[in-house]
């Protein structure tokens, strides 16, 4: 595949392409978005084949390792975080009138706002936590960052959180 053998990379596809579907399936609990993040995974395999070493480990591996990268890069980007303030005013308009619904707009503007304050990686963690309600033990298994430091980032990203609340409100 390396020296750019199209029956390389089918052999590769047949190989590897059930496990890695499945693996992307679980991780980001969609199929159409595992059959994306999948395509992307074996044309970095395609791009990057000259870079596996058999020496550090399986083909299997290397792809899955490519799979868990790609999968993790998704799940960044989708954490949704409002940046446009008319769309704030527009989800606020959208709502069902109910008083709740507002305020629940507001405060998810009011979190990202602060979050854009503070050190991504932390920022990164409380999004886990608090949007997509993961425990610490599932963000270590999403980011693949060990749970001692996720940990340490939620204690540190918490604090910042709070001061910059503080701050906010008066």
């Amino acid at each position: 595949m390396a020296g750019g053998d199209v029956d390389a990379l089918r052999e590769v596809h047949e190989i590897c392409a059930r496990p890695v579907f499945a693996y992307l399936c679980r991780f980001l609990g969609d199929r159409a978005t595992a059959e994306d993040v999948q395509q992307q995974v074996f044309i970095e395999a395609w791009e990057k084949a000259d870079r596996f070493d058999r020496e550090r480990g399986s083909l299997m591996a290397w792809v899955m390792t490519i799979a868990r990268s790609r999968a993790i890069d998704y799940s960044r980007r989708r954490v949704p975080e409002p940046s446009d303030p008319q769309q704030a005013a527009r989800l606020v308009d959208q709502a069902s009138g109910n008083q709740g619904d507002i305020d629940e707009v507001v405060e998810t503007w009011q979190f990202a706002q602060i979050l854009a304050e503070i050190p991504s990686d932390e920022a990164e963690v409380l999004r886990f936590r608090f949007q997509e309600e993961l425990s610490q033990t599932e963000i270590s298994a999403r980011t693949g960052v060990p749970l001692g430091t996720v940990k340490s980032r939620m204690v540190s990203g918490l604090e910042r959180l709070r001061v910059k609340m503080e701050t906010s409100n008066g």
